[in-house]
């Protein structure tokens, strides 16, 4: 009797198992199909996500002066955002082609000169003597000049169009993060307490505690890295145009692009420095002005940082800037802002649960001196 009773239960439990196993497998299967069919738009939504999180201040000044009608606010705000964004690169697109049909044009009809170097491009470290050799063959022979460099042209001209087409692509990924960010600050009260439900659902004492460090860790990464680069892009581009350097809205940029990844922007400024330094019609008392204006807009980001990376967070602004570096590491400029909030969780779960041990062993201790 009891061995039948085992048996049927051991039945029941294996049916159980299978049944679970079975149902688990195919949510796993639906999960993992859902999240293929919805993966080509994760990166514009996230980018839509930072976007909207870092401007909603702007958008909530903007809404009461437009009569608190979200739709029209939000249109504004995208026409607004698609303009900032479309208007620089459609002016840079022109002087790209501009550029690129002039020297065609110079070529085919062979007036295109370029000046004799200075000699003191020869005293550039590492790279002046070779420097000065293909500068000073292309100025005295253009034809021999590119007959000679024919692999080091098709390689570059090769990594500008790939750049090129990667900037499209991103361009666009904008374009649609821009309307996305729209529709959510125009919804933005639906959108905070869903995301606030589901962190609640997953741990009910912290949610919305988590939810407000996502938010002021993406303005503050915002105000830290991506403001702080414009800032500085814009005081050196300015430094650039008044001393004359060429293309001095096109060296602002790429100093845009290093700040934003982190990487030192010394890393054009030194260059420009010398370069500036072996022209000739430049006063000492300019070159002095302009070595120190860029130095110091070099240094700038160093000095702004600590004042505004991590302000309003309950991370140290360590943390936050570890982990926006590590995170654009990891998943390019997007992960300066994901990279930077998930070490900030992290954070502040291991010092919660730090803090919750060392509260207990106390409590602990205080109650067995008691009972001593």
């Amino acid at each position: 009797m009891n061995q039948s009773l085992q048996d049927g239960q051991d039945q029941t439990l294996e049916r159980n198992v299978i049944n679970i196993t079975a149902k688990l497998a195919v949510l796993l299967l639906l999960f993992f199909w859902c999240f293929n069919i919805i993966r080509p738009f994760i990166i514009p939504v996230v980018w839509g996500a930072v976007i909207a999180v870092s401007l909603y201040p702007v958008y909530s000044i903007i809404l009461p002066k437009l009569k608190n009608n979200g739709k029209i606010t939000g249109t504004v705000f995208t026409l607004a955002l698609l303009a900032m964004l479309l208007v620089p690169v459609i002016m840079l697109s022109g002087s790209v082609v501009d550029i690129v049909q002039s020297l065609h044009t110079s070529l085919e009809e062979n007036t295109l000169k370029v000046p004799v170097p200075s000699t003191d491009v020869k005293e550039w470290p590492l790279i002046g003597d070779k420097l000065y050799a293909a500068w000073h063959l292309a100025s005295v022979n253009i034809d021999g000049a590119i007959v000679k460099y024919t692999p080091q042209i098709k390689s570059i001209t090769s990594s500008l169009l790939s750049s090129i087409l990667s900037g499209g692509k991103g361009i666009v990924q904008f374009i649609i993060s821009i309307i996305i960010a729209s529709v959510l600050m125009v919804n933005a009260v639906m959108c905070v307490k869903s995301t606030e439900k589901f962190l609640i659902k997953l741990s009910p004492q912290q949610g919305e505690k988590f939810a407000n460090l996502a938010s002021k860790t993406i303005r503050s990464v915002a105000q830290g890295v991506i403001g702080i680069g414009i800032v500085q892009a814009t005081f050196l581009g300015l430094g650039f145009w008044a001393i004359g350097v060429p293309g001095a809205g096109l060296w602002a940029l790429i100093i845009l692009v290093l700040s934003i990844a982190q990487l030192p922007p010394l890393i054009v400024i030194l260059p420009v420095i010398i370069y500036v330094f072996s022209l000739d019609d430049i006063s000492n008392v300019a070159l002095i002005i302009f070595t120190i204006w860029s130095l110091f807009g070099g240094i700038m980001d160093g000095l702004l940082k600590p004042f505004v990376m991590g302000r309003g967070v309950d991370a140290p602004m360590l943390i936050i800037l570890i982990g926006a570096i590590g995170g654009m590491i990891l998943d390019g400029i997007l992960g300066l802002f994901t990279g930077a909030i998930v070490l900030a969780l992290g954070y502040i779960i291991l010092a919660q649960w730090v803090n919750e041990s060392s509260d207990s062993q106390q409590i602990k201790t205080a109650a067995k001196n008691q009972t001593t």
